[in-house]
């Protein structure tokens, strides 16, 4: 890859005016995720926007000021939020966020340590690929039903219309334009969708008016707002979702190696990008906002701009914390109404149980092999069944955790053909980036 091609390198600072314009296009990319998995636990978005902004710089501060890279709101935890909420309360939802981020801490000094061949063979694709689908495909009936329903859970043709057409313009901007336009279609969609939402009379502009635009969110703060305490319930419920958080991380970081032409895994090392997640994850869940992890619409941002700063990416971060703080902003982010953000969430979440789909065939996972076979058909009908144990009143193991683990225990046990995972693990340590 010729050096020619950057527009600004990794330390370069653009102008003043380019610096911002440059950092609001990286927060249009990862805006309407980072929204959506608020609005879907039952979270503030103001706080998401402002524990991305932070984690995001503190990200960079951990890695040095090398890596190029956005943290926004962790699809991976939606579920377990959702049933941690339900059966444990909020207070150990966030408690097993927390929990989840300090396991990144803990993976990030054993990396240090010994390496990251005992992380491979843990997580390979015939793993994390079914798991991956299963976020996605069990967050199907969220998305239709939102969609389809309103706030009485009755069939409204008129949500399904909105939800469609914020779809289809999600769906062409995606598919039929390209360059930044491709790369921010749920926020376009977004837009989009309120507005023809608005048409309908689905828009009610009464909070946006009445708030100031300066205010502070609703910090959901330990041993300020609440007094947590850890139960092993909750230690079941979060902690195995970093099993596919984590591969997400190197996943991510593979392809970052690739667009910016360096090997991160070795400077600033996989353990510096794994802890920086971690620190990210556990900002979060100490104000209040939900699990951060890498962001795709952002590297791909990298990839088409050629537009490495990190000083962009600590711009944008700056940026969606000052939007957090914006009583206008928060409640105009909580008037966009249900079947828009589940028009989005249809292509969102199918691109996510894809993307595991995907993982699979990039990992080159022979599916002939009935070892490889079994493993996938057991971790997707788990977690997609809902299957779960239920080991006491208060303590459970629910589908994506018991998917995740029953994957990981069967890659581990079932007999597999010498020699393949060795040739993955000297492909990733050796990588020559071309």
């Amino acid at each position: 890859m010729s050096q020619q091609q950057i527009v600004l390198d990794i330390h370069e600072r653009p102008h003043p005016v380019k610096w911002l314009t440059l950092s609001i296009q990286h927060l249009f990319a990862m805006f309407g995720a980072t929204i959506l998995v608020p609005f879907l636990v039952g979270l503030s978005p103001a706080v998401a926007l402002i524990s991305s902004g932070v984690g995001t710089l503190a990200f960079l501060l951990i890695t040095r000021g090398q890596i190029p890279a956005y943290l926004g709101s962790s699809f991976a935890f939606i579920a377990p939020i959702i049933s941690a909420k339900g059966s444990l309360g909020p207070e150990q939802a966030m408690v097993g966020c927390f929990l989840a981020g300090l396991v990144y801490g803990i993976v990030a000094l054993i990396i240090k340590g010994t390496g990251i061949q005992w992380v491979m063979k843990l997580l390979p694709p015939i793993v994390v690929g079914p798991v991956i689908m299963v976020i996605g495909l069990g967050l199907a009936n969220t998305a239709v039903n939102m969609a389809m329903n309103d706030a009485n859970g009755q069939y409204s043709s008129k949500y399904l219309a909105v939800a469609f057409v914020t779809l289809a313009i999600t769906v062409i901007c995606s598919v039929f334009f390209k360059n930044i336009i491709s790369l921010i279609p749920i926020f376009i969609g977004i837009i989009g969708g309120y507005i023809f939402a608005y048409t309908q009379g689905l828009v009610d502009l009464t909070a946006v008016k009445k708030a100031d635009w300066i205010s502070s969110p609703d910090f959901y703060i330990p041993f300020v707002t609440y007094t947590p305490s850890i139960s092993l319930g909750i230690v079941l419920v979060m902690v195995p979702v970093a099993v596919v958080t984590l591969s997400e991380h190197i996943g991510h970081l593979l392809v970052l190696n690739k667009i910016v032409d360096r090997n991160y895994i070795e400077k600033p090392g996989l353990h510096r990008t794994v802890l920086g997640d971690g620190v990210a994850t556990m900002i979060a869940a100490l104000i209040g906002g939900p699990p951060n992890t890498t962001y795709g619409e952002n590297i791909g941002v990298l990839a088409i701009t050629r537009v490495f700063s990190v000083f962009v990416i600590g711009g944008a971060a700056v940026v969606a914390i000052m939007f957090g703080f914006s009583g206008k902003v928060t409640a105009l982010i909580s008037s966009v109404p249900t079947p828009v953000m589940g028009g989005v969430s249809i292509l969102l979440f199918g691109i996510i149980a894809s993307s595991g789909l995907r993982m699979m065939v990039d990992g080159k996972v022979d599916l002939g092999d009935k070892r490889n076979l079994v493993i996938a058909s057991i971790i997707l009908v788990l977690g997609v069944g809902g299957a779960h144990l239920q080991l006491s009143e208060q303590v459970k193991i629910d589908a994506m955790a018991l998917s995740a683990i029953a994957g990981v225990i069967l890659n581990l046990v079932l007999p597999k053909t010498k020699g393949k995972f060795e040739k993955q693990v000297q492909q990733i340590q050796g990588q020559k980036i071309s």
